[in-house]
């Protein structure tokens, strides 16, 4: 296992699934605060190399939950290739650890929980050759590729909007803009907002783009149509009030909460059981603009596996009827032997218990 040094001098061993991905390793150190923080890096390093190749994340992962802090608040806390890299990463990490049941994303600083995409070209590239290689990518894109950006952990949306089956908090510490902006569509569940500094700006039509994004496409779908619209064709900026009066976040809080707040409704979510949790997560995304009688059998087959393969469908009607707390873990119930063969007057019970619902 590859070893790296903490910021004191002492050595620690890379922990958990970072440790165990090859081009995944993580440099853990303890802030001013006292809080361990571990970097995701994509490349091993040594001691004399740590501060020129740590890039713009931070990741962190505690009693079920896993921190992610987009951490270069210098420049804004854009998403240039590294960065962006490093967070696809970091949401692989997220989506294959079955210790983690939820995940919160912020920004360093009170200025920027993201400015968008580093749209700055490779300084050897000449604006014909941009040109002509945007334009193959409309017709012969890369494989592994959807629109442009790599699969990543989701092959529908790409490794920079990641539609993942866990629960993710969006902590909106400063300005959203841009992709900053889409990925909260794209990626976050619940969105909470600083009441002092978050800000928002969609940054397209004032570009002259519509966007490459997904951005323009999911606002329409979560927000009244008159107010997408007003965001999509004024491109003007607006705050955190305005935010949850439109339906785009959930609740506004004093700076200062916006953390803690984050983390209560983590901590909740992460007592619940995990399968069906991912499960709920998974059918409003895929499903929910299904026809409802569609929509409603998939749901029911959900509810059906659950129950029928799961130890805490169990485990949630026993502490029901023994009035205690759940303890749900996750765990999947082993396959056993087939039913046995009924006689007639079995099957007639069960048939007219069937029928009467009464089960």
């Amino acid at each position: 296992m590859v070893r790296y040094p903490r910021c004191h001098g002492s050595r620690h061993s890379a922990r958990g699934n970072l440790g165990q991905t090859p081009q995944l390793f993580a440099l853990e150190g303890v802030d001013l605060s006292g809080t361990l923080r571990t970097r995701v890096l994509l490349t091993p390093i040594n001691p004399s190399q740590s501060e020129q190749i740590i890039m713009g994340i931070l990741f962190e992962k505690r009693d079920h939950i896993a921190f992610v802090t987009i951490d270069n608040p210098e420049r804004a806390n854009v998403l240039d290739k590294k960065t962006s890299n490093e967070l696809s990463e970091a949401w692989k990490d997220v989506w294959e650890d079955p210790d983690v049941r939820v995940a919160i994303i912020t920004g360093t600083g009170d200025k920027h929980f993201c400015a968008g995409h580093d749209l700055k070209p490779r300084p050897d590239v000449t604006d014909e050759e941009r040109e002509y290689l945007a334009l193959k990518k409309v017709f012969w894109p890369l494989s592994g590729t959807v629109n442009g950006q790599q699969t990543g952990v989701d092959g529908r949306m790409g490794d920079h909007f990641p539609q993942i089956w866990k629960p993710i908090i969006g902590a909106v510490n400063g300005w959203a803009a841009g992709a900053g902006f889409y990925m909260l569509l794209s990626t976050t569940d619940i969105r909470i907002a600083s009441a002092e500094h978050a800000r928002f700006k969609f940054a397209l039509l004032s570009n002259g783009w519509v966007g490459g994004g997904p951005g323009a496409t999911l606002l329409g779908r979560q927000i009244r149509y008159a107010d997408a619209m007003r965001i999509l064709l004024t491109d003007e900026p607006f705050d955190a009030e305005e935010a949850l009066r439109i339906g785009l976040i959930n609740e506004v809080v004093p700076h200062a909460d916006l953390m803690s707040r984050a983390e209560e409704l983590a901590t909740h979510i992460a007592t619940l059981p995990p399968l069906a949790v991912r499960m709920m997560k998974e059918f409003q995304v895929r499903f929910r603009e299904s026809p409802v009688d569609t929509a409603w059998q998939v749901q029911s087959l959900m509810n059906t596996l659950l129950i029928q393969t799961t130890a805490d469908a169990e485990e949630g009607r026993r502490a029901f009827n023994e009035k205690r707390p759940p303890n749900f873990t996750g765990k999947l119930r082993k396959k056993g032997e087939p039913f046995p063969d009924l006689t007639p007057e079995e099957q007639e019970r069960l048939d007219e218990l069937y029928r009467s619902r009464e089960y």
